[in-house]
């Protein structure tokens, strides 16, 4: 699969190493590129590009702000955002971008953010459909990866950041449970608990205990608190209906 994108870098040395870079990856055929975020619209005006590769601290227009005007794109290509910093992760899980990638950039994970934008290409969908799906970055191994939101089962609240945990493993990121309930609530996610929210779907049981109500997903054990049980049962017994009548 032959890729076109568009790096985008207001410094020249750092653009010139970015491009460098996509152009020795097999997978992709041509790279335009731009020294700001209005020579990038410029280049977007005349060609249609699979991905942006793009810096987020740019004089003007930033990476950020260039980001969700892209996704407003009939055709939105993916966005990998390239940067120093890691302070714009929460931001970059905001606009659903397809990867985060720090510098200096290394060959090998600069491929993996061309595999996914590759595999973005080939389950395109119709005109009209999201092209991709929410994604959070999450720290493995002091790389920044994305995680598909799908992935998460629930969400336990410590302190000003979340632990999300999926069926192997857990991930704790810099965002509050507050934010991800209010972000998630279209997607299934329900408040059980001042401390936890879940992926309504994935809940197995509702069980009253002599402490109160917990909830099973995926095996644990959560607490549900007084003031979120009725709500919690109503949308159960709403989701079991719904199934029961399809």
């Amino acid at each position: 699969m032959s890729l076109v994108v568009l790096a985008v870098d207001d410094e020249p040395p750092a653009l010139d190493e970015l491009a460098y870079l996509l152009n020795a990856d097999g997978r992709v055929a041509y790279v335009h590129r731009a020294g700001d975020a209005t020579e990038a619209l410029r280049v977007l005006r005349d060609v249609e590009v699979d991905a942006v590769f793009l810096d987020i601290r740019m004089p003007g227009l930033d990476g950020m702000e260039l980001a969700r005007v892209l996704r407003r794109f009939a055709r939105p290509p993916a966005i990998v955002f390239v940067t120093a910093y890691d302070d714009g992760a929460v931001d970059a899980f905001a606009l659903g971008v397809t990867d985060y990638v720090r510098k200096p950039v290394r060959a090998e994970r600069l491929g993996e953010s061309l595999r996914r934008v590759a595999g973005l290409r080939a389950a395109r969908p119709v005109p009209g459909q999201r092209h991709d799906e929410p994604s959070i970055p999450v720290e493995l191994a002091g790389t920044t990866r994305m995680l598909p939101r799908s992935s998460v089962r629930w969400v336990e609240a410590q302190g000003d950041y979340a632990r999300l945990h999926t069926a192997d493993a857990s991930h704790l990121v810099r965002v509050s449970l507050a934010t991800l309930a209010e972000r998630w609530a279209d997607a299934g996610f329900v408040r059980i608990h001042r401390s936890y929210l879940v992926q309504l779907r994935l809940v197995a049981e509702l069980r009253l205990t002599p402490s109160g109500y917990v909830v099973i997903v995926d095996g644990a054990e959560l607490p549900v608190s007084r003031r979120h049980t009725r709500e919690l049962k109503d949308k159960l017994i709403r989701a079991a209906k719904n199934d029961w009548t399809r």
